[in-house]
């Protein structure tokens, strides 16, 4: 079985090396990586360019379809709750993310996607096996990003 988390890490390094907040995300169909994403907010000024919203939209364009429901997202931090309206908005079956939001100890993502008010259901698996990695690499971002606040 492929490690699609490992792939989503590398679309969040891809973000980490342009000055952008390093959560990647990815979509799955039948086993195969359909879409890609990683942040750009500050290199599109746009709010909504997370890496989730990224590779929904990629997946709809390449899938010509705003239903994913026979998809998977791969996301290496836990969802916001905007990313996680989407996601539920967009069928996806399932979530996987690797690192949980440290500042989030109301498990919202959790109860946007399993909200009653949905006719969908998300299934949500953490998979912390690379939670250590993912938590290291945003840790390293915001220091450095601190560091250069700094000394400016």
């Amino acid at each position: 079985m492929k490690d699609f988390m490992k792939e989503a890490i590398k679309e969040a390094k891809k973000a980490f090396d342009k000055g952008e907040v390093p959560i990647g995300a990815l979509v799955v169909q039948n086993g195969q990586i359909i879409s890609r994403g990683h942040n750009t907010r500050e290199q599109s000024q746009n709010a909504i360019k997370h890496a989730e919203i990224i590779a929904i939209e990629k997946a709809c364009k390449k899938l010509k379809s705003w239903r994913l429901e026979d998809c998977e997202i791969y996301v290496t931090l836990e969802p916001c709750p905007m990313c996680a309206g989407a996601i539920a908005n967009a069928r996806i079956t399932k979530l996987h993310y690797g690192c949980q939001e440290k500042t989030s100890c109301d498990h919202l993502c959790e109860s946007i996607l399993s909200s009653e008010r949905l006719n969908h259901k998300t299934e949500i698996i953490f998979e912390e096996e690379r939670e250590e990695e993912i938590s290291t690499l945003l840790s390293d971002f915001f220091k450095a990003k601190r560091k250069k606040k700094d000394q400016d």
